[in-house]
């Protein structure tokens, strides 16, 4: 049997965002820079080695990682608060919930027969 894919957090997927100490650019992933020809798309570790700051040309040395747009704001600092559910992922918080509603109908499903 072929091994499942580790299923990962929304913080640990989406593609960090890097910002400028200099002059507070920030660049995104999904957007790229089509300035210098990079894609949309393209990690910020894989920029090419002469790629610059577009705003004042300072090198990548001087960016600094700010998380990504898509993951829910301190969320690292908010991992053991929640009894537990914060660290589920998304595919385990389904199966909470659904899983709960479902019982939840059952047991009222059972009420009727009572009378």
């Amino acid at each position: 049997m072929s091994e499942q894919a580790k299923e990962q957090t929304l913080a640990e997927t989406a593609p960090s965002r890097y910002e400028c100490r200099s002059c507070g650019y920030v660049y995104e992933p999904s957007k790229g820079d089509s300035n210098h020809n990079v894609p949309p798309g393209t990690p910020f570790e894989e920029l090419p080695t002469d790629w610059r700051c577009p705003v004042c040309g300072v090198r990548t040395a001087q960016f600094e990682n700010i998380g990504s747009s898509g993951a829910p704001s301190g969320f690292q600092e908010n991992l053991n608060y929640g009894l537990g559910v914060n660290r589920l992922t998304p595919g385990q918080k389904n199966l909470l919930i659904f899983g709960a509603l479902a019982v939840a109908f059952l047991f009222f499903l059972s009420l009727y027969g009572l009378g």
